[in-house]
């Protein structure tokens, strides 16, 4: 594992059983991509083909079937791995029955912070996904998806981890919101954080990102920075690049 490396797969595959007979289904076949320290790294492809997935493996929430995978430098599988990692899931499950600031305090003290640290953290983490401190003291389970949006990245930056995994992180959002979750992994990059992040939506990927990869169908497509792709692929956009990409696999 390179020293200049936040996240290293290498020829990584994945199989799921499902169904009532528990068949299998590759999932992941062979991939292999870096992201470097201080990147603003863009995960992009259609539903299903394997961004959560990969972000599961990555995280240590599913066991790789082959292959090997860092981040840090150390495996997904070493609880050391994830002292300086932050996470935002898709969909995230919060206690409803707490606020958002019960939440944070919560997650805060599972990362080891506590008093007045604490509440500064919680104060600069807010601050910086532009939470209102009107609806921050309600009750999480009447928070609409942009604010629990919020909340999640918020959690998920208050240790100021070194690398920041985010799945799907605009979804749901109003044009608003996107903009605001936009800015803060602009900010939080700028102060040092490495960010990976799956995105469906293409134009805030061009928009901030340093580099990016594109798997389809369990495979990695394409990786580089935008003009680069575009140009190999004689394409306008990633939009473009995409549509012909799935367009190649769909039977």
């Amino acid at each position: 594992m390179s020293e200049t490396l936040a996240v290293e797969i290498r020829d990584l595959h994945k199989t799921y059983r499902a169904g009532f007979w528990l068949s299998k289904k590759k999932t992941l076949f062979g991939i292999s991509l870096e992201v470097k320290k201080g990147e603003i790294f863009g995960f992009i492809g259609p539903n299903g083909a394997g961004k959560s997935t990969t972000i599961k493996v990555l995280t240590g929430l599913l066991r790789k079937d082959s292959g090997e995978v860092f981040i840090l430098g150390k495996k997904p599988s070493e609880t050391a791995s994830r002292t300086n990692l932050g996470y935002l899931p898709e969909q995230p499950y919060f206690y409803d029955s707490l606020s958002g600031y019960e939440l944070l305090k919560f997650y805060g003290g599972l990362n080891g912070l506590k008093g007045k640290l604490l509440e500064e953290r919680i104060h600069w983490a807010l601050k910086l996904v532009n939470a209102d401190s009107d609806w921050i003291h309600r009750r999480l389970r009447t928070y609409s998806k942009g604010m629990q949006q919020r909340v999640g990245l918020a959690q998920a930056i208050l240790h100021k981890p070194k690398l920041l995994i985010l799945d799907e992180p605009m979804s749901g959002l109003d044009p608003l919101g996107r903009r605001d979750v936009r800015e803060a992994i602009l900010a939080l990059n700028r102060e040092g954080s490495t960010i990976f992040y799956s995105s469906h939506i293409l134009s805030d990927v061009e928009a901030i990102s340093h580099r990016v990869a594109m798997i389809i169908d369990g495979k990695i497509s394409h990786t580089g920075t935008i003009e680069e792709i575009t140009k190999e692929t004689g394409r306008n956009s990633l939009e473009e690049v995409l549509a012909k990409e799935v367009s190649l696999v769909v039977p």
